[in-house]
């Protein structure tokens, strides 16, 4: 499956994704079925690979996740899109959330007008996320803003562009994800 985590270059012919009916090589054999444990791995690794998080931080956020009330996959999903790179990634300032660590860790990004350079940083409600004023750190994200505007998730609200600036309205629930991932199926594996 395409995660698209390489922004939206990813959308032309020449990142295109095609998946052929065989395996790869000259000895063309039918793969059997994947097994029910296959299937929740491969859900996990999705997930996982989405957000740019380790098995190590994984499994943190799920034991997070399961102390918490209610629902252990929404809350888990709620945390994975609280981290301070995916809210840079969403409002717009990264085109990937590679790139937003990366902006995160040389100290471009400003939490509550105090600089935070931990990607994994949990946002709360009302947090302001914005850019440092400074001509490098503006004119980096800048050229993101140029030409396009994003699409803001509905939890997260863009305050400011000069510099970019944005507000946590409320906490991202289990419909503001946008991966295709069954969530229960993650739970079922990580709750053995």
């Amino acid at each position: 499956m395409k995660l698209f985590l390489k922004s939206t270059r990813c959308d032309s012919p020449k990142c295109a994704f095609e998946r052929r009916d065989y395996p790869p090589g000259m000895h063309q054999w039918k793969k059997g079925k994947p097994s029910s444990y296959g299937i929740r791995l491969r859900e996990k690794q999705k997930l996982k690979r989405y957000y740019g998080v380790l098995e190590r931080q994984f499994r943190r956020l799920f034991e997070i996740a399961g102390r918490a009330p209610g629902n252990t996959g929404d809350a888990l999903l709620s945390l994975l899109e609280r981290r301070l790179d995916n809210i840079v990634c969403r409002l717009g300032m990264a085109r990937s959330r590679a790139q937003a660590r990366q902006l995160i860790t040389h100290g471009h990004i400003l939490v509550n007008r105090r600089r935070v350079d931990i990607p994994s940083y949990l946002v709360t409600i009302g947090d302001t996320v914005s850019v440092k004023n400074r001509p490098r750190s503006v004119g980096m994200v800048k050229l993101r803003y140029e030409g396009s505007t994003p699409t803001i998730p509905d939890f997260l609200e863009l305050v400011g562009t000069d510099p970019p600036e944005g507000r946590v309205t409320r906490l991202p629930g289990g419909t503001d994800v946008s991966v295709p991932v069954q969530v229960q199926l993650v739970v079922e594996m990580l709750s053995k």
